[in-house]
């Protein structure tokens, strides 16, 4: 087969042949014995019931190290290999698994930390902190774009996120699982391109929770005068990463209490303001405002007079237009319910989803009216993040003026909050799939949360904030940027899920025309932000390249340690002995980066169908070993063709160990979780070709999310 390789420094590229094997997991007395690919017919009997979770074969994470010590006797180790004196890998040749008997096996997902789960009330809190925080700058930002249009603007961005309302229902019902965009990218496209997704959606939480924490600190250092802005929001951060670190259980609660608040103030803002209006009668402003009066009104220092605002002398569709670009960022934290899907109970994601848009569509363009019947349109636009205080004022006096300042502070350090959990929840999936660093996965035993993220997003954002000095509004166009770009990457996935993955099972469906609507709508108001302020390209570059970087080094680490063996070999000349060791040192570490299995679920032997799967794992998984499983119920099928196809591939592909498993056994979630269990392979390594309704014993009982987390990678 051409394995062989005479330098023994690059032995670690072969991994050996593969091997056929069967396993019989259905029930009855005896196992099915099966044949090795070496020939060799002795077997070594497991069992299901002998496999614990603490079991050696057990890997608990998904940096195996599939590399066994030659003193060590597997019952699953390989009895031959063609790496010469090499380790050889953990493989299934020569086994007989033996199930029978056995009950049907919990259905774990893959980014399930044991955290309880959660409800609708407390999953809308924690979006909805974030999706309502942004009302505070909303109403300003509109204004100044669109001037007395500004409520057309803002309706506009609620019948876009009716679109999106449908757009995130279908992929979270067809895909339950973390991850949002880089989900429904990852089970439709490349790994690389779902991991863009990724990039600007961890981009967007970082903005997000220092943007939100300094304007908290903001809003109080205006209460409290001696308030150091810098330090209180490194010590809010701070604070709500201690709260992570304690659950999301805990952390929901406080979000629902800072929730609760926030929509009381806004019901007596609105249902207050709009009644003392109509019992006064007093329609000046709102007559002038739509009258483009330009009043006497004093200006302040870093203020605009009226006629120099971006709004003064433009015409309806111009200010309409620019309006809802600037009313698109009041939607933000939409995204965030969908990365932490699997903590919600199920049925709760498509509720939260609602439940905001709902919030959204009430509050949104009723405060836009509101601001215009008390205050004048210029000082709306010149009012920033203030304008709400001063609305408050207005209409009920200082001491409301003060409850407003109160509740922007409680709901922004909300929108913090919401920044922890959407992040662990995506960086933990990406760790997972080994996009990241294996060691963030790591569970805090006492609370099973996942304190290297917590940490390490805390860390982020506080460095983040002390390089910028304090000053955040660059991150205000990074954060524009990479939240629409979230957005758009999620109506291209669904698109994509339609077309490719249509026979998935899904409880929503979004239409075609209704995803397109969607995606022209971001698109627009994505072209519109960056008209405006053609800079933010600039630092949001800067920042995306950093992230896509770390991803990307991720994702060709064992190519890079074969450049350095390379030019180690060249530099260290003068050393045999340290160029062998070092060589040996560089070799073990590719061979453990891939020496992680991936496991391929095959409906049928089509030759040409294996290949496309094993291309996809070649260019987008890190490892050199693929297990073949094909699950049948019937004792007659033949499935001679398959062991034949399957060791043609093998000799077509010498860098890859192609192994081959038959298994006696309908394709369900308990038959994937015992195979899980048996070869230590985590479901995120457990690939399926878009399954039909019926494609042979392969059934999808409802959607995929029954699997745990199985990925669907072919047409």
């Amino acid at each position: 087969m051409g394995r062989s390789e005479s330098d023994p420094l690059l032995e670690f590229m072969y991994p050996g042949h593969g091997s056929s094997s069967i396993l019989d997991i259905g029930q009855g007395e005896n196992g099915i014995v099966g044949s090795s690919s070496n020939g060799n017919n002795s077997f070594n009997s497991l069992t299901y019931q002998n496999i614990s979770e603490n079991s050696p074969l057990i890997r608990n994470n998904n940096s195996a190290n599939s590399l066994v010590d030659h003193n060590y006797n597997s019952p699953l180790s390989s009895t031959s290999s063609s790496c010469g004196k090499s380790e050889i890998l953990v493989g299934t040749t020569n086994e007989k698994m033996d199930l029978t008997g056995t009950e049907e096996a919990k259905v774990k997902k893959i980014g399930g930390s044991g955290e309880h789960k959660i409800g609708q009330l407390f999953a809308t809190a924690i979006c909805g902190n974030d999706i309502t925080s942004s009302i505070f700058y909303t109403a300003s930002s509109c204004t100044l774009s669109a001037g007395k249009y500004a409520p057309i603007s803002l309706s506009i961005v609620c019948l876009v996120l009716y679109l999106f309302r449908k757009i995130y229902g279908e992929v979270g019902s067809a895909l339950p699982l973390n991850g949002g965009a880089y989900n429904v990218l990852l089970n439709t496209t490349s790994k690389q391109f779902a991991s863009v997704a990724a990039a600007l959606t961890m981009i967007s939480y970082v903005a997000t929770a220092v943007v939100s924490g300094s304007s908290a600190m903001g809003y109080l250092h205006s209460l409290w005068e001696g308030l150091d802005v810098f330090w209180a929001t490194i010590i809010l951060l701070g604070f709500f990463a201690l709260l992570n670190l304690m659950g999301i259980t805990e952390s929901a609660v406080v979000a629902f209490i800072i929730f609760v608040i926030h929509m009381v103030t806004l019901c007596i803002l609105v249902f207050g303001g709009f009644g003392l209006y109509f019992y006064k009668h007093d329609w000046t402003i709102l007559i002038n405002n739509y009258q483009d009066v330009n009043p006497d009104i004093p200006i302040g220092p870093d203020q605009l007079p009226c006629d120099r605002q971006f709004y003064w002398g433009q015409d309806f569709a111009y200010c309409i237009y620019f309006g809802f670009g600037s009313a698109m960022l009041g939607v933000t934290g939409f995204e965030t319910s969908s990365n932490f899907i699997e903590q919600q109970k199920k049925g709760v994601f498509p509720k939260t989803l609602r439940n905001m848009w709902a919030i959204v569509t009430f509050f949104n363009p009723l405060i836009g009216v509101l601001a215009l019947c008390y205050l004048p349109t210029c000082s709306i636009a010149n009012a920033n993040s203030d304008v709400l205080a001063q609305l408050a004022d207005r209409i009920f006096g200082k001491w409301f003026h003060y409850w407003i300042i109160i509740d922007a502070v409680l709901v922004l350090s909300g929108s913090v909050l919401t920044s922890y959990v959407g992040f662990v929840g995506l960086v933990r999936r990406m760790a997972l799939d080994r996009c990241l660093p294996q060691f963030l996965i790591n569970v805090n035993p006492l609370r099973k949360t996942c304190h290297w993220i917590i940490i390490l997003f805390f860390l982020i954002c506080s460095s983040l904030f002390a390089i910028v000095k304090g000053q955040t509004s660059t991150l205000e166009g990074v954060y524009a940027v990479s939240f629409l770009g979230v957005m758009g990457l999620f109506a291209i996935g669904n698109m994509l899920l339609k077309y490719k993955r249509s026979s998935l099972r899904r409880e929503i469906k979004s239409p075609w025309i209704g995803v397109l609507l969607g995606l022209v709508a971001v698109f627009l108001g994505l072209i519109a932000n960056i008209i405006r302020n053609t800079s933010i390209m600039f630092y949001f570059g800067i920042y995306f390249s950093i992230t896509i970087f770390v991803i990307m080094v991720m994702f060709t680490r064992a190519r890079l340690l074969k450049v350095v063996l390379f030019f180690s070999q060249i530099v260290i000349w003068w050393s045999p002995q340290l160029k062998a060791r070092v060589a040996r040192s560089i070799g073990d570490s590719i061979k453990k980066i891939n020496s992680q299995p991936i496991v391929f679920f095959a409906a049928k032997d089509d030759t040409a169908y294996l290949n496309k799967a094993i291309l996809y794992i070649r260019d987008n998984e890190q490892t050199n070993w693929v297990k073949i499983i094909h699950c049948y119920d019937d004792q007659g099928e033949s499935i001679d063709n398959f062991s034949q196809n399957v060791e043609f591939l093998d000799g077509c592909y010498p860098k890859i160990r192609i192994d081959f498993i038959k298994v006696f056994a309908d394709f369900t979630p308990s038959t994937v979780e015992k195979i899980s269990i048996i070869l230590g392979v985590p479901k995120n390594f457990m690939f399926i070709a878009c399954p039909k309704e019926h494609t042979g014993s392969m059934v999808i009982p409802l959607s995929l999310g029954d699997f745990g987390g199985v990925r669907c990678i072919t047409h």
